[in-house]
């Protein structure tokens, strides 16, 4: 579900993402339960949408459509991932941390590309089901930074 904006609450569907535009914010949904998961920060996702040709062999499996979903909370220190810019170093845009200027390549696993990150950011596999994104399986990798 979007967790800011003016759809703020709504369900995210595949058209609600266009291969280019930046990625949105949300609150992953338990499809079990149908409880949000809004509780904790460390929770919060990016979800965007990208070229499945660009995507990399390891990142390609957890897309569903190219859509791809990984925390907004960098590895370094906890702070919140916000900006999408162009990379420091090539072409790329990539996610950036403000704080301490760690940037994180979604096309490739969320890897670091610039910046003190020790480790990419946690995905969050996705499938389609009825129309709507649905996490596919736990985060994979550790949610947030080195001391969370």
């Amino acid at each position: 579900m979007f967790s800011e904006g003016e759809r703020e609450g709504r369900t995210i569907t595949p058209d609600d993402l266009k291969a280019g535009d930046p990625p949105v914010h949300a609150w992953p949904k338990d499809a079990a339960n149908a409880i949000v998961r809004d509780g904790s920060r460390l929770n919060e996702v990016l979800i965007i949408r990208l070229d499945p040709n660009e995507l990399d062999d390891d990142t390609r499996p957890r897309a569903a459509e190219g859509i791809v979903a990984y925390s907004a909370i960098c590895s370094h220190a906890g702070c919140p991932v916000t900006a999408w810019i162009k990379a420091s170093e090539g072409n790329d845009d990539v996610f950036k941390c403000m704080c301490h200027n760690s940037e994180y390549d979604p096309r490739r696993g969320a890897q670091v590309v610039f910046g003190p990150a020790p480790r990419r950011l946690a995905a969050l596999p996705l499938i389609i089901k009825d129309g709507a994104l649905v996490v596919a399986a736990p985060f994979i990798g550790k949610v947030g930074g080195q001391q969370g």
